[in-house]
């Protein structure tokens, strides 16, 4: 992959760097990267971290938690005051109170949680009560699927971009796009109304690729479907053509317009992205919906791993010493984790978590190679199900028990939003390979049964005190995040 910063660059971010780290001297702190493609759990996953380490959750696999070492968690002010706040508190009330999930995630935020704690270590205790400061940056997934494109050219970017909607299953979706962008001739004097015009109809093609049905996941631009401030703006109005000029564009023409707003969005969106929040990341958490994925088919599972390896290769993974420590930041941990696994039974977990580590592989080669921990786990960070068995004729079948959403049909059942019921899921098959090759038989790959429920009612104690919020893995995660800075 290109490298995605130069010379400048890199002396900006080592700035940064020592910045951030002389403040550190006195108020330890590590940031902590959460990214996923939309629809993955981000937000649900902060909210129910920050819920069970403030309010003491059940994290039996969390150790600092476990043996009791957490003296107490609590939010401050976020150092980062241009950063928009993630509203923690509004995504709580939703969760608990109104038992619905939250919006997704539109734009960056960032939260953080301190940490009072024990050590471990006798020499530790010597001294002082630990504090660790985490700094959570949530933002979306489909922005770094845009790094790449910092080492393309307009045109490149445009034939790449054609070829790709030509090819199945996008090749009905994109015909609009594509005849219009077919129609324009590149030599033609700039057109304003035009180029508006191709951008509604290439992200409307985008956005389609994103539907259920396909489940597509690598759909660069990505602010493009999640624009955040900058709607509207000429950086964002262009898209890629279809016929090209020869040599360097006329001044002036349609390609001139069109490669001068791709490269205002590389400077003035991709570029600051990158430099100042993922390459200030300490860890990274990649939150992945492979259920949706596995249920659309092939093509959507392929696209899957294609967009998860163009996201790990876009972080800076590996290990630093002490020294180069103060000027360059490093990941030195990366977690890929399949979300919703409390929509299948756990004797499928396995199978999941298999899955995820074939969709990573190529990628998680590349950063154990640098010198970075990675791993994966199947996990919920807000449990809406639990578990039970049905008995059909003379077969007990696995199932889960939740209120799905209201309007969510199972056969010719409408649900109100207020009914439990038990559904079984399906089995996920046991060889991932199936899952990737073209050639496979629909029936050879069963669908699991996806239903969305609701969030779940929270247990109360006998003294009326409310528990935090259930999961399935958030403890596994936290260790391998978190748990040797608490050490």
């Amino acid at each position: 992959m290109p490298s995605l910063t130069n010379l400048a660059d890199e002396a900006r971010i080592a700035l940064d760097t020592v910045a951030d780290r002389a403040t550190g001297l006195w108020s330890p702190s590590l940031r902590l990267g959460v990214t996923g493609l939309s629809r993955a759990g981000k937000t649900v996953f902060i909210s129910a971290l920050v819920h069970n380490l403030v309010h003491g959750g059940r994290l039996p696999l969390f150790e600092a938690q476990a043996s009791g070492r957490i003296a107490k968690a609590y939010l401050e002010h976020q150092p980062d005051d241009a950063v928009p706040r993630f509203q923690y508190e509004d995504h709580i009330a939703d969760l608990v109170d109104r038992r619905v999930w939250p919006e997704s995630t539109r734009a960056i935020s960032e939260l953080r949680l301190t940490v009072d704690y024990e050590s471990a270590s006798a020499w530790g205790r010597m001294f002082s009560r630990g504090r660790l400061s985490i700094d959570i940056v949530d933002y979306p997934g489909e922005w770094l699927l845009d790094l790449p494109l910092l080492g393309k050219s307009f045109e490149t970017f445009s034939r790449e971009a054609v070829e790709m909607a030509k090819s199945e299953p996008r090749r009905d979706i994109s015909k609009d796009w594509r005849d219009l962008a077919a129609s324009i001739d590149p030599d033609a004097d700039a057109d304003e109304v035009l180029a508006r015009r191709l951008f509604e109809s290439f992200a409307t093609y985008l956005k389609a690729c994103k539907e259920d049905g396909l489940a597509l996941s690598t759909l660069p631009p990505g602010r493009f479907l999640m624009p955040g401030d900058l709607e509207g703006s000429p950086a964002l109005t262009f898209a890629p053509l279809a016929r090209l000029a020869e040599g360097r564009p006329r001044p002036g023409s349609m390609q001139a317009m069109m490669a001068r707003r791709y490269e205002a969005y590389k400077t003035h969106v991709i570029k600051p992205f990158f430099r100042e929040h993922v390459a200030r990341l300490d860890r990274q958490i990649v939150l992945i919906d492979a259920m949706q994925a596995i249920n659309a088919g092939a093509a959507a599972v392929n696209d899957l791993e294609r967009a998860l390896t163009e996201i790990l290769s876009c972080f800076r993974p590996g290990r630093t010493s002490l020294l180069t420590n103060l000027v360059a930041r490093r990941i030195d941990r990366i977690l890929i984790a399949a979300t919703k696994a409390d929509h299948i039974h756990h004797e499928s977990h396995d199978r999941l978590q298999a899955i995820v580590r074939r969709l990573a592989e190529r990628a998680i080669a590349r950063a154990d190679f640098s010198g970075a921990a990675v791993d994966v786990v199947a996990m919920a960070a807000v449990r809406a199900t639990r578990e039970g068995t049905v008995s059909r004729s003379r077969e007990t079948l696995p199932v889960i028990i939740g209120t799905p959403l209201a309007g969510e049909t199972i056969g010719e059942d409408t649900f109100d939003g207020e009914a439990e019921t038990a559904v079984f899921p399906g089995d996920l098959p046991e060889s991932p390979a199936a899952l990737f090759r073209k050639d496979t038989a629909p029936a050879a790959v069963p669908a699991i049964r996806f239903v969305r429920f609701r969030p779940p009612r929270l247990e109360r104690t006998a003294e009326g005190v409310t528990l935090s919020l259930p999961h399935i893995r958030l403890d596994r995660a936290l260790q391998f995040l978190l748990g040797e800075q608490l050490a």
